[in-house]
């Protein structure tokens, strides 16, 4: 049989180029989403930049005293695996996240001063802030923890339901604010009794959700408008 050296070579590059594409594409939708709800082309890059980063970014606000901690390694929920670090102390660590949390926050700020879209921005958020309410579940070990694909549909029928003219504006107020709200902020009572090590707002299990809720919701919203 004859073998070619390079062929090992060549599945390697051509791995490493579809890695790329793949990762190239979802930059480029990401993109597309924060141009469609009005960020300008110039300042699309660095909103991108800093919401992955700040992802990796968790600032402690507070320690929960736990009774007893969560020992196994991994949990399964709703299709994903959450890795669980060991942690030996018998406290929670609440943080806040900065791409999860601060920067969408800041971005609906910025969003409702320049459209001035309050009421409308206002309803949606909080019919989002009770759908995800209702939709999040506290998992033992992990926090609160909800489906990624379901909130972002919900936030793009909202918004085309009453966003009026700024449909991808509503949708991203509603899918980011409103998961906040709903999903972390109204569940933060839950937390001391889940013996998790670390419980993000806007991080860990409700990452997901909220990142992808400010992404899908406009292109969903996009294309249901």
């Amino acid at each position: 049989m004859f073998f070619n050296p390079l062929t090992f070579l060549f599945i390697i590059l051509f791995f490493f180029f579809i890695v790329f594409f793949f990762i190239m594409v979802q930059i480029n939708i990401i993109a597309l989403a924060f141009t469609s709800i009005g960020i300008p082309p110039e300042y699309v890059f660095s909103a991108l930049f800093f919401t992955l980063v700040g992802s990796f970014i968790n600032i402690p606000v507070k320690r929960i005293p736990q009774e007893s901690m969560f020992a196994d390694s991994r949990v399964d929920f709703f299709g994903f695996r959450y890795v669980i670090p060991v942690w030996k102390k018998k406290e929670t660590i609440l943080a806040v996240n900065v791409g999860g949390a601060v920067i969408p926050v800041l971005i609906s700020i910025y969003l409702l001063f320049k459209t001035g879209i309050w009421a409308r921005a206002g309803i949606a958020t909080a019919m989002m802030a009770l759908f995800t309410y209702k939709l999040a579940r506290p998992v033992r070990g992990v926090g609160i923890a909800m489906p990624a694909f379901l909130p972002p549909l919900a936030a793009a029928l909202i918004a085309v339901i009453i966003g009026s003219g700024y449909v991808p504006v509503v949708a991203y107020i509603s899918g980011t604010v409103g998961t906040l709200i709903g999903a972390d902020l109204l569940n933060l009572e839950k937390i001391k009794d889940l013996g998790a090590p670390v419980a993000s707002i806007g991080g860990a299990g409700t990452f997901d959700g909220i990142f992808l809720n400010g992404v899908l919701a406009v292109l969903l919203a996009a294309l249901l408008a």
